[in-house]
């Protein structure tokens, strides 16, 4: 059965869904999940599932046999996926009540609600998925502001984009794939976390996005890319801000969790001060943690020459390194839509943006 809905800013025509999920049951599903569950496996054009406005309170999972959802949802400040979870461990016995509170919704605690369940409120393992409008939001990490590991998203699988979405947690909050060679794509989205909330591997782009930091001494990135990955992490027209407790001058913009991870900031607006050295040790040596034309609020061009240039490590053979902390115009112009995302075979998310 085919739904037809007018959409903001279209008057010719009205994009087709081929499911709607509406919690006051005015859909078909009142439940995200249970949509997918009923979407084709195998397609090789978009399966979109329009999301009415609602507080989902549900674990998302897209499994690899169901490429080309496209959950489009209503509005990103209204239509929200959220849950409470994370993956702590045991807490020790003479842990203080305060360190133990976050056992309770662990997904390794046999007595707990979310026992043996995915470590994330959504999880992405098939291609070609795309969202907009939504809200997706780990409910522990928000409601805690404190760690152990609270992912909003978790997107394994390649071609994936956003646009206008919302991820929001404290530790972790969007894990991006495990393979280098797939390709994300994030437009005008809002990332909120405090401790390596964009981490793992791939190349992704992230345009005019929001990076919203909620703690002194807030660490943005960790990637983990290996040498032979082609770009990395790339952040183009982005923002940096924060609460005022992170408004302190100790945001670091990532730190290199394994392998020889790469993250370039290109033309960022700093609408809060960040580290002087810019980054921070951890794992291994950077193939390339660099900046290019960063500003401050007042758009004035930051003086650069204080960043971290020199590393320290605990990998194996990786103890001690350098990566250069600036690259040139001519590199900056190397870092497109059209080289990371096109590339060779023509991939074009924006093309199902309004």
């Amino acid at each position: 059965m085919l739904f037809l809905f007018a959409c903001k800013n279209q008057t010719s025509q009205q994009p087709t869904y081929h499911a709607t999920v509406a919690q006051d049951g005015s859909g078909a599903y009142t439940t995200v999940q249970s949509a997918i569950d009923a979407a084709p496996d195998s397609l090789t054009s978009p399966w979109r599932i329009f999301v009415k406005n609602g507080s989902y309170q549900e674990q998302v999972i897209v499994p690899e046999h169901k490429p080309f959802i496209h959950l489009i949802g209503q509005d990103k400040e209204e239509t929200i996926i959220h849950y409470a979870l994370n993956v702590g461990g045991k807490p020790a016995e003479d842990e203080t009540p305060e360190g133990k509170r976050f056992w309770e919704y662990s997904v390794h605690n046999p007595d707990g609600k979310v026992y043996k369940m995915e470590g994330s409120v959504v999880t992405i393992n098939a291609s070609d998925f795309y969202s907009e409008n939504i809200s997706y939001i780990n409910d522990f990490g928000k409601e805690f502001q404190s760690g152990p590991q609270a992912l909003a998203m978790k997107s394994l699988g390649d071609r994936i984009a956003f646009y206008n979405c919302k991820f929001i947690s404290f530790q972790d909050t969007w894990m991006t794939t495990r393979t280098d060679e797939h390709r994300h794509y994030a437009k005008d989205c809002y990332i909120e976390g405090a401790v390596d909330y964009i981490y793992a591997s791939g190349d992704a782009l992230f345009e005019h996005c929001t990076l919203y930091n909620v703690r002194r001494g807030s660490v943005i990135v960790a990637p983990c890319q290996k040498e032979d990955a082609k770009y990395g992490y790339v952040f183009r027209d982005c923002f940096v801000d924060g609460n005022e407790e992170a408004a302190d001058g100790n945001i670091k913009l990532g730190r290199p969790w394994h392998h020889s991870p790469k993250a370039v900031f290109i033309n960022t607006t700093m609408l809060v001060p960040i580290a002087e050295e810019g980054w921070t040790n951890m794992g291994t040596i950077p193939g390339l943690f660099a900046e290019y034309n960063s500003r401050d609020k007042e758009g004035n061009i930051l003086d650069l020459s204080q960043r971290k240039t020199e590393y320290q490590g605990r990998d194996k053979g990786k103890e001690f390194g350098t990566s250069r902390a600036t690259i040139t115009k001519e590199e900056a112009e190397n870092y497109t839509y059209e080289h990371i995302i096109k590339a060779t075979d023509g991939w074009d998310p924006r093309r199902f943006m309004p």
